[in-house]
């Protein structure tokens, strides 16, 4: 067999690509995501808003916030009768409200999309989205239309980062 120029530069590159959309963290790996906020509560947010993750990675929430309580809730018909936001088969969770320093952490199984937010503070936009493994063959949004969209708040919406962007880059920090 005969390797040409053009196979090489094939091969690195399918190479350099499977490098890039590895997760950034991976299955019985912890990643963090801080619950922050600046001190006269005018802004809040989870820091990164946006984590790709390998199926079994745990991911861990951390209050930041010194003055104000937090929570991260997956978007479900069964807790507060949001819509669902998160794979078929993935268990919902709920950290309940986390004071200053708290923490509260799930391990995700389940491949897919996972969107999450703040009971408090989904009207100000604290939302955040977890990709594990790689989201389903020709996913769209879930903000892509019929009533789902509705049922959430215009700057929830505009703060959730894209799954190509996630997947680009492993981490998604807001500017």
């Amino acid at each position: 067999m005969i390797v040409t120029r053009r196979t090489l530069l094939g091969l690195g590159g399918g190479f350099a690509a499977g490098l890039l959309l590895r997760p950034a963290f991976g299955a019985g790996r912890t990643a963090e995501i801080a619950m922050v906020g600046n001190s006269d509560g005018s802004r809040v947010g989870f820091d990164p808003v946006g984590l790709h993750v390998a199926p079994g990675a745990r991911v861990r929430w951390v209050n930041r916030d010194a003055g104000n309580s937090h929570t991260a809730t997956a978007y479900h018909p069964d807790l507060l009768d949001r819509p669902r936001r998160i794979p078929d088969g993935a268990e919902p969770w709920d950290s309940d409200y986390l004071l200053p320093d708290e923490v509260f952490a799930v391990t995700l199984t389940v491949p897919g999309v996972y969107d999450f937010y703040c009971v408090p503070h989904e009207h100000a936009g604290m939302v955040g989205r977890i990709v594990v493994g790689e989201p389903p063959r020709g996913w769209q949004d879930y903000a892509g239309g019929g009533d789902t969209e509705g049922a959430l708040p215009h700057a929830a919406l505009d703060r959730f980062p894209s799954v190509e962007a996630i997947m680009q880059s492993g981490i998604v920090r807001e500017g």
